[in-house]
């Protein structure tokens, strides 16, 4: 036990070292939450809604819990780049703790920290427990609604059955309708295997269907009903519920997303290799095709408790694996953080029951194909960034297959360091790479618009001095020290100045928010000072135009000022 518990506090604070070195060098990384949970730390009003300013124009476009352990870090640490990164990494550790204890419930020491090290060193959970995107709080809460469900399952507890249920709502305030993808495996095997009738476990379900519904349930009713809101960004309609089954929701799987962009081709073709291919695969396929034949394997091999935690985490991953590989809308590589406990898990649970198994010549070639499967997987993922560790963990991958066969004891350790190698050697390319904009990439510098520097639609520029200067001369007279088109162009010139800055047309400047008559009515009443051209800035297909007519009847009434290569205009009531 006190091995166990030196190898966990290990494990744990070498998974914060990982998340904590360098943290700082991406800066506001994506400067759109950002500048919300600075809008957050000034205005509880900004804070509770999410707004992206402290004046309260318009909200971010998904529902705004990680904004609020942002902004409550921001109010009591000050606004800077530490206090808004580090709560993530705090729940990256949580997160592995949490998964090591759901394991160690039913499992060997071996198992959960085969399942805790293989979390932390996958490289997208590398990348966004470094990053302020909302994928950080939502992989925890379903990590922790997979630790309530074990518990659950073991005395059919309606209790912590309901505290999933919890969880999961909480996961709908931080990412809307992905936090449901885990939803299929929880209800099933609960209503498969709690161990009492069938009609108690339907109850038992309906009460964390409730718990579900009040947890995510009462912000969208408290929006709702009030009048005085900003409004609610990424929707066509100012409504959050709008937003949660189209824009973040339905439409991801179909495309048709009224206000975007740009849709999921962009990140590789929908189909069942969307994972593996070169978008996806370095963020989180090292272990992916081993996890599968390991869960296929245990689920026919194995009985009981085994049984069922391999359907809880087999579940997860292939609900969640199907919906990203075919889904036709808005889809990023990082979204693949919430496969990451699953098939840690599956990897850890299945690996070692099979190895408890090996003298049946079944399970030894599925373990040895597993190791061999992972070895070759992570050469080709790793071998055009690093040939000479790709050599090594072919060779070694293969050497450790044939011990596995042999159950030869010095297989493990040496399988484990091949499974760990390529994705370890990935993950510190990503600490030691700045990620900024609205896309971060794990891995080293890449091409990939969103991983560096300047503005528009993916990323925030930094406005030169003279033009934060003017924006803070005579703020307090303004509810607006200025107003552009897009948050993301909006985040620069107020993180920068620290004055509110209107992002009009909210994140990809589609939304009617707000139209030219309340635009030139805010004029007229003296309540925002500049309006500041966009850069860079691109435009939907669908979606409102309300922002580039306002820019144009800007353009046609005022005169433009150019100030370090800027252009401004002083909206002059009169």
């Amino acid at each position: 036990m006190r091995r166990e518990r030196l190898a966990l506090a290990v494990l744990l604070i070498a998974t914060g070292a990982l998340y904590l070195w360098r943290l700082g060098d991406s800066g506001w990384a994506n400067a759109y939450y950002s500048a919300a949970a600075q809008a957050g730390a000034t205005s509880w009003k900004a804070w509770f809604f999410g707004s992206s300013d402290a004046s309260n124009a318009i909200t971010i476009d998904k529902t705004p819990a990680s904004v609020w352990v942002m902004g409550l870090s921001a109010r009591l640490f000050g606004v800077n780049a530490w206090s808004i990164l580090v709560p993530q990494a705090l729940m990256g550790v949580g997160s592995v703790w949490l998964l090591y204890a759901t394991v160690r419930r039913w499992f060997s020491p071996a198992a959960a920290l085969i399942s805790g090290a293989v979390l932390p060193l996958t490289p997208v959970a590398v990348l966004m427990f470094r990053f302020n995107n909302p994928d950080a709080l939502l992989v925890l809460l379903m990590v922790a609604g997979a630790y309530c469900v074990t518990r659950a399952v073991e005395k059919a507890s309606p209790f912590w059955l309901a505290l999933a249920g919890a969880a999961i709502g909480f996961g709908f305030l931080t990412k809307m309708l992905q936090a449901f993808l885990v939803l299929p495996a929880f209800g099933l095997v609960y209503l498969l295997t709690a161990p009492t009738s069938i009609g108690r476990r339907v109850l038992h379900l309906a009460g964390a269907l409730g718990a579900m519904v009040v947890a995510g349930g009462w912000w969208i009713v408290a929006v709702e009903l009030t009048p005085d809101r900003p409004y609610i960004g990424g929707s066509q309609t100012n409504s959050v519920l709008e937003l949660a089954l189209d824009y973040n929701g339905l439409g991801r799987i179909t495309g048709d997303e009224v206000g975007s962009v740009g849709g999921g081709r962009g990140w590789g073709s929908p189909g069942w290799s969307r994972l593996l291919g070169s978008e996806m695969g370095s963020q989180i396929a090292w272990l992916l095709p081993a996890a599968l034949v390991l869960l296929v394997a245990g689920l026919w091999l194995t009985k009981g408790r085994a049984r069922t935690a391999l359907g809880l985490w087999g579940g997860w991953l292939v609900v969640t694996a199907a919906v990203f590989s075919y889904m036709n809308g808005i889809i990023h590589s990082y979204y693949t953080v919430a496969l990451a406990p699953a098939i840690a898990a599956v990897v850890g649970i299945a690996a070692t029951e099979l190895w408890d198994r090996r003298h049946e010549p079944v399970a030894a070639a599925v373990l040895s194909g597993s190791v061999a499967l992972s070895a070759l997987q992570c050469y080709l993922l790793i071998n055009a960034f690093s040939a000479p560790v790709a050599v090594i963990v072919l060779m070694a991958g293969l050497i450790a297959a044939v011990g596995m066969v042999l159950s030869m004891r010095w297989a493990i350790p040496v399988a484990l360091v091949t499974a760990l190698l390529g994705p370890t050697t990935y993950s510190f390319a990503t600490v030691t790479t700045p990620h900024t904009g609205a896309i971060p990439v794990a891995g080293p510098s890449s091409g990939r618009m969103g991983m560096g520097g300047g503005g528009g639609l993916l990323g925030a520029s930094t406005p030169n001095a003279e033009v934060v200067n003017l924006l803070q001369a005579n703020a307090d007279h303004y509810r607006w020290a200025a107003a552009t088109i897009g948050s993301n162009n909006a985040a620069g010139l107020q993180l920068a100045s620290g004055e509110p800055v209107m992002a009009m047309g909210g994140f990809n400047g589609t939304d009617p928010a707000p139209t030219l008559e309340q635009f030139q009515e805010l004029v007229r009443s003296g309540q925002i000072h500049y309006y500041v051209a966009a850069g860079r800035m691109m435009q939907g297909a669908t979606g409102s135009d309300a922002a580039h007519e306002i820019a144009e009847w800007v353009a046609a009434n005022y005169t433009a000022t150019t100030v370090a290569g800027a252009t401004l205009y002083e909206l002059d009531a009169s």
